[in-house]
């Protein structure tokens, strides 16, 4: 594995994610944003944060696959909502929570969370990108 998470005992404990990552592999992934769409380009979700912020996880492991990769070698995620509030940085763990039971992993990599007025559709209300180190 080229990826080492680890949480400073002098921080804070978040459910969601390590704080720190350490990457050793040799070369670098780095995913366009995911958006809540299907292979066929149709939202998927509509209206639906928790919905449509799974299917982002979905697409980022399918990105991921594509260059040999995996969550396992994730040193940093990045998530961008739209009008971003407390409640939906909670949905966030319920959607993250069920790409997870459908991919058999576990998602633990150093996370930010964006709040932005807007994506590339009115449609989307969250996008993920990632940055991935492999062998």
């Amino acid at each position: 594995m080229s990826i080492t998470l680890k949480n400073p005992a002098a921080l804070a404990e978040v459910p969601l994610y390590r704080h720190v990552s350490i990457a050793s592999g040799s070369k670098m992934v780095f995913l366009a944003g995911q958006v809540s769409v299907d292979q066929s380009g149709n939202t998927v979700g509509a209206g639906d944060y928790v919905a449509q912020i799974e299917q982002c996880y979905l697409n980022v492991a399918t990105a991921l696959a594509e260059a040999g990769a995996t969550f396992d070698d994730v040193a940093k995620i990045n998530v961008y909502a739209v009008n971003m509030t407390p409640e939906l940085v909670a949905a966030s763990g319920e959607g993250i929570a069920r790409a997870e039971k459908k991919l058999g992993v576990t998602i633990q990599a150093p996370l930010t969370g964006i709040g932005v007025a807007a994506l590339a559709s009115p449609e989307y209300l969250v996008e993920v990108d990632a940055i991935a180190f492999i062998d």
